[in-house]
């Protein structure tokens, strides 16, 4: 992910906020920055996450850096969807 231009990570990082949202169902609290920035610290965690289990995440490409992205941001979604109840 290392490689990927700013654009690239407000590209990715909305999408994958916006489809973790879906997943999630807090599609409706969210905006299209929110999503990008759930999508974009969801990457963030998703790569801190595959690297402990010692995936290579830095050369991954774009479809892989979109699945760790929402896998991150399902993960954000799911931590603070507890915290909030």
């Amino acid at each position: 992910m290392l490689g990927l231009s700013i654009i690239g990570w407000i590209i990715i990082g909305g999408l994958a906020g916006w489809i973790g949202s879906k997943i999630m169902g807090t599609s409706e609290q969210q905006g299209i920055l929110m999503n990008i920035v759930v999508g974009v610290v969801g990457g963030l965690i998703g790569g801190f996450l595959l690297r402990l289990f010692g995936v290579n995440v830095s050369e991954g490409g774009w479809i892989f850096s979109f699945l760790t992205c929402l896998l991150g941001a399902v993960i954000l979604l799911f931590v603070v969807k507890k915290v909030r109840t």
